[in-house]
């Protein structure tokens, strides 16, 4: 598992590619293996589809009908070995060449019509016809309900097993980290090293091995200057960070098997559940990390909107509970 730290990789696409030779290099081949594309198909995503296709090289290729089929022609194996993608290049159109001097054409390609970055597989082609198939602007929702809800399933391995209630974060117990104990990157954008701590406070992390040892020669923090390509062990929540102590407060339910190999903190653009921070019961006053009264017009900032999750005819907002 690698941490890309976005839920699009229309502004890093390189980085995507790279990211999925990374993990598929991994695949021993001792079983079927299924690949869930995205549904990004238009423009440079389908050119980054075409260089999926050539990289994987799948036996199979499951192609699904949307309402606006006409903007995709059917993926097959000739079109592929032809189109050109992203960051791999198509095969240029065969030469033919006459073979028959007495009249009758006999067209063949030209040397090397065999190529190995054109895989041949079965297309299947399927039209969905559950309602609303397809619908454009429904996924984005969708899949923004469900990764918060993936989030807060996986913040739930933190609570204590056999209680009737459920534990607010802050009442739960974080492991404390030396900032020289891991490295610490951003992925998506770019923090000046004074900003660095403001930026990773209160924030979804991945918690990463990097091959390279992590040495400091002082106790403050370690900062990456290119994001690696490396394992991804889990996710944490930093929940404070002591500046005197030189801590970061970790929580996460990372077994301390796994935590020991840790070495590296990634922080993306994928953020904790709103409902994390405004429903933490026990508070008086002031919710932590929360305000009331802020320059929306600072570069970064954004107010927390209530998300509601709805079914049939009744309405539940988002709460960790």
């Amino acid at each position: 598992m690698v941490y890309y730290g976005q839920t699009s990789c229309e502004q890093d696409s390189e980085r995507y590619f790279d990211v999925v030779k990374y993990v598929f290099s991994s695949y021993k081949k001792e079983a079927p293996l299924v690949i869930n594309t995205m549904g990004w198909v238009k423009g440079e995503g389908l050119l980054l589809l075409t260089d999926m296709i050539r990289l994987l090289s799948p036996s199979h290729v499951v192609q699904m009908d949307v309402s606006d089929w006409r903007a995709m022609a059917p993926l097959t194996p000739e079109s592929i070995r032809f189109a050109p993608g992203l960051y791999t290049k198509g095969k240029q159109q065969p030469k033919c060449k006459q073979m028959d001097a007495g009249g009758a054409e006999d067209w063949k390609t030209s040397e090397g019509e065999r190529d190995a970055a054109a895989p041949d597989y079965k297309l299947l082609y399927i039209h969905p016809e559950f309602p609303r198939a397809g619908v454009a602007g429904e996924a984005r929702v969708h899949s923004s309900i469900l990764r918060d809800m993936a989030i807060l399933g996986y913040l739930g391995q933190l609570q204590p097993a056999g209680l009737g209630s459920v534990l607010p974060l802050h009442s739960l117990v974080p492991y404390q980290v030396p900032f020289n104990a891991v490295a610490l990157g951003v992925i998506h954008t770019d923090v000046a090293p004074t900003n660095i701590m403001y930026a990773v406070n209160a924030s979804w992390v991945g918690l990463c091995r990097i091959p390279d040892t992590v040495r400091s020669q002082s106790d403050g923090p370690v900062l990456l200057t290119q994001t690696p390509l490396c394992d991804c062990l889990g996710f944490g929540i930093v929940r404070g960070v002591d500046m005197e102590r030189k801590l970061y407060y970790v929580l996460t339910p990372i077994a301390p098997e796994k935590l020991r190999l840790v070495n590296c903190m990634l922080l993306g653009s994928i953020a904790v559940p709103n409902c994390v921070f405004v429903s933490q019961h026990g508070i008086e006053g002031e919710i932590p990390y929360v305000t009331s009264e802020y320059n929306y017009s600072i570069l970064g900032s954004g107010k927390l909107k209530k998300k509601h999750f709805k079914r049939r005819e009744h309405t539940f907002p988002c709460d960790f509970t």
